[in-house]
């Protein structure tokens, strides 16, 4: 029995969802997201309330993906989503120009990353980068794309980190 599939999504005020055959639609103050579900999971909407219902027995592990999913768009269109990342180094620095972030990062020349669309990046220091947007997905493989320009690595920890990440640190050769 799937736990978070049998859980329903209350609906804030201001969001309003319109589901079409496998396509559920969200709008909310922030914007508004549109997402395939699969046609083994019915959405049925009562007053205020979203709930998932599977047709058989093998589909727990959809379902609760599927509550899960909706869930996530219903949370990004009224609050939206965020994640910091943090640059550890010395000379390592993020600038923002126009829609590009440039990263020093240690390698001869700058990386210029573009924005992706519907997403906003805020550099309010030279070692530290908020992304925010409306759909977690986005948030998260952006902010998984700038780490991996510069992962942190176990020995000095230099880097990019995401704030609440803590680094393994490993001691280097004693050298006898």
């Amino acid at each position: 029995m799937s736990r978070i599939g049998n859980k329903v999504i209350d609906l804030p005020e201001g969001v309003s969802v319109s589901i079409k055959d496998d396509t559920v639609t969200v709008k909310g103050p922030k914007g508004e997201l549109t997402r395939l579900v699969s046609p083994k999971i019915k959405i049925v909407q009562e007053d205020n309330q979203l709930k998932f219902e599977r047709s058989s027995e093998n589909d727990k592990a959809i379902h609760g993906t599927t509550r899960a999913n909706v869930n996530n768009m219903v949370v990004g269109v009224t609050e939206g989503f965020q994640k910091s990342l943090e640059l550890v180094g010395v000379g390592y620095r993020a600038q923002k120009k126009g829609n590009n972030l440039i990263l020093n990062v240690g390698y001869s020349n700058p990386v210029e990353m573009d924005t992706p669309e519907g997403l906003s990046v805020d550099v309010p220091s030279n070692t530290q980068i908020n992304i925010s947007g409306i759909s977690k997905q986005k948030v998260g493989q952006f902010a998984a794309e700038i780490r991996d320009v510069r992962p942190p690595e176990p020995y000095k920890g230099k880097g990019i980190k995401y704030v609440d990440e803590h680094i393994r640190r490993k001691e280097g050769k004693t050298g006898k």
